[in-house]
């Protein structure tokens, strides 16, 4: 059996998509299992045992008919048997539809039903779910596969020992000895413009959370964030800027994930680093963009090492009188909703319950 699975979007996407790969491996340990992403999520699948080639569609063949066409050709060539098109737009509709697989397995949609043998139709947002929804819609992908109860469901990444030795490297080159204090890494600034907490309030929880712990504190950025990265550092108090390695930081998402393993916890905005913190096992304190939907991405949350606050569960009656894009338009007047004393509360219970 040769497989294909396709997710597009961003690496929490890919990451939480790994689930198939996982399950299939297991399930069918001699099939070949290829993954097909953007290039900016490849770091996410490396290592992976479970995924036998990453194939990537570069914004260069998307934007030339005559290249989209050549890859579509060598996707033929490869005599995939089955294809699962976890993105399930027009794109990835038509690397389905020519893959010339006999199963091709995608979520319901009226206007793409034809391209696919098995049409798997979505949990509603709404329906309350233990794993998520972005993990129980995942898993409706692999049930024409698949017939017995799936308990493997949690994304994992996979570091080399190298990898984990370079992260050890870079922090003892900047004099943070791992275990003699907690090491907290903060993920300042979500992957979109709505998915950022507020600057000054963000530097309030960082002020926090180093007077509660006495805390070493890592930012996570990429230089092209560094202007927004240094002004949440500028809000915060002196005695907090001491503790901040502000030039400490992963130079690559490979080495961002191994300096993320050598922390204690993760704070910060949801989005694709707490997804990735969740798969290293390290606990996760998140805020929820006020736009963003609740019941699909709060995975793996129990009140205890992954915990999240979201306006749905602070104003409920907010989502009951506007829509969703109406709330993202007015992403900071929402945020301003967000009692910084109630955030700091429930922050500190998560210290407790982690034994701090």
């Amino acid at each position: 059996m040769k497989i294909l699975v396709i997710q597009q979007k961003r690496i929490g996407d890919v990451l939480t998509t790994t689930i198939l790969c996982n399950n299939l491996k297991k399930y069918y340990p001699d099939a070949v299992i290829d993954y097909m992403c953007y290039p900016h999520c490849v770091d996410v699948l490396k290592e992976n045992p479970n995924i036998n080639e990453v194939i990537v569609l570069s914004p260069t063949i998307k934007k030339s008919k005559v290249k989209f066409l050549s890859f579509l050709w060598q996707i033929r060539k490869k005599k995939y048997t089955v294809v699962i098109d976890a993105y399930s737009k027009l794109e990835s509709n038509l690397i389905t539809l020519f893959s010339g697989a006999k199963t091709k397995i995608s979520y319901h949609k009226g206007y793409s039903t034809f391209f696919y043998t098995d049409n798997m139709k979505r949990i509603p947002n709404g329906v309350k779910s233990e794993l998520g929804l972005a993990i129980d819609n995942r898993l409706m992908l692999i049930k024409p596969l698949i017939t017995d109860k799936i308990t493997d469901y949690k994304p994992l990444l996979f570091l080399t020992e190298a990898e984990i030795e370079d992260a050890q490297k870079v922090l003892a080159d900047a004099y943070i000895k791992v275990g003699e204090k907690p090491l907290i890494m903060f993920g300042i600034l979500g992957s979109e413009w709505y998915k950022s907490y507020p600057f000054e309030n963000m530097a309030k929880i960082i002020d926090f959370t180093v007077e509660k712990l006495d805390a070493e504190i890592l930012f996570n950025y990429i230089p092209a964030q560094k202007e927004d990265a240094l002004k949440i550092y500028n809000f915060c108090q002196e005695k907090t800027k001491a503790k901040i390695h502000f030039e400490v930081f992963g130079t690559s998402l490979r080495q961002f994930m191994g300096l993320l393993s050598q922390c204690q916890m993760l704070i910060g905005n949801e989005g694709g680093t707490v997804n990735m913190a969740k798969a290293l096992n390290v606990p996760t304190f998140s805020i929820f963009s006020p736009s963003v939907d609740k019941e699909t991405w709060q995975i793996f949350e129990d009140e205890k090492e992954n915990v999240s606050i979201h306006l749905k569960d602070l104003k409920p009656e907010i989502y009951e009188q506007h829509d969703g894009l109406y709330i993202k338009e007015h992403t900071f007047k929402y945020f301003d909703e967000y009692p910084l004393e109630l955030i700091l509360e429930k922050l500190e219970t998560f210290f407790k319950d982690l034994g701090y």
